[in-house]
């Protein structure tokens, strides 16, 4: 069995709350699609938390902290967001030694991983880190082709924070339409496993899914999130409605 989780973004509340729910099933084995920071209040706990894991992906906000120039994409407030994010690795500090570390655990985090059948990817296999893979992709048949295309299998994904199944017929289903399990076909399958620490489908609980080959189960965790929201409030760059979202889910 595999806990799968994506898009931490620097919120240890939900993080903690999330690590907490995966011990108590028993489960050891934690892969991390990436995003385990940005626009949340607490990227070096965060990245601290995820240093024994057996696995984590390089996503688009780790790749803008570590080359500014990715960046570029990203909407004012996201920039802000990823410049504080930086500067609380800052080498000249008191905890440098720290910060060594996780610059270095960031640096060597893969853009992908392949192996049986199945491929792990923060955005898509196209583009690893920054491309989406909408809901409504669904009516988008040649971006999901080509997607498809690249797929031997199964694609596990994160980036858009909203969970659910997509499969090679065209078909999206979301958790509630599956009953929170999708058991696994011969159908090419991409599955986001949805956002832990800044969910975007209308559900404020954490979100992350557990996978033991045959299927894929999809956790909601409850958190408290009006903590980290104060925590956003306290610091400047971080802008409000960062804050202000978690409450809804969105």
């Amino acid at each position: 069995m595999q806990a799968i989780v994506s898009d931490v973004h620097s919120n240890m509340e939900a993080f903690q709350a999330v690590l907490n729910d995966i011990r108590q099933r028993g489960v050891s084995d934690v892969i991390c699609l990436g995003d385990l920071i940005g626009y949340g209040p607490d990227p070096r706990a965060c990245l601290d938390l995820a240093g024994g894991f057996n696995l984590c992906l390089l996503g688009n906000h780790e790749e803008a902290v570590l080359f500014e120039a990715q960046a570029q994409g990203f909407n004012p407030r996201a920039t802000v967001a990823v410049k504080w994010t930086a500067r609380q690795f800052n080498m000249l500090g008191d905890d440098r030694a720290a910060n060594a570390k996780r610059w270095d655990f960031m640096g060597n985090m893969p853009r992908y991983y392949s192996g049986n059948g199945i491929l792990l990817v923060h955005g898509s296999p196209s583009d690893p880190t920054r491309e989406y893979v909408y809901t409504t992709d669904v009516r988008n048949p040649n971006k999901m082709e080509r997607i498809f295309g690249q797929i031997e299998h199964l694609c596990f994904v994160g980036h858009t924070h909203v969970p659910g199944v997509w499969t090679d017929d065209m078909t999206f289903r979301s958790p509630d339409d599956l009953d929170y399990v999708y058991r696994i076909s011969p159908r090419k399958t991409i599955i986001n496993v949805g956002s832990v620490g800044q969910p975007r489908d209308n559900d404020p609980r954490a979100c992350y899914a557990l996978f033991d080959g045959a299927a894929v189960r999809f956790i909601k965790v409850a958190y408290d999130f009006e903590t980290t929201i104060r925590k956003i409030y306290a610091i400047q760059d971080l802008d409000r409605s960062l804050g202000d979202r978690l409450r809804e889910g969105r």
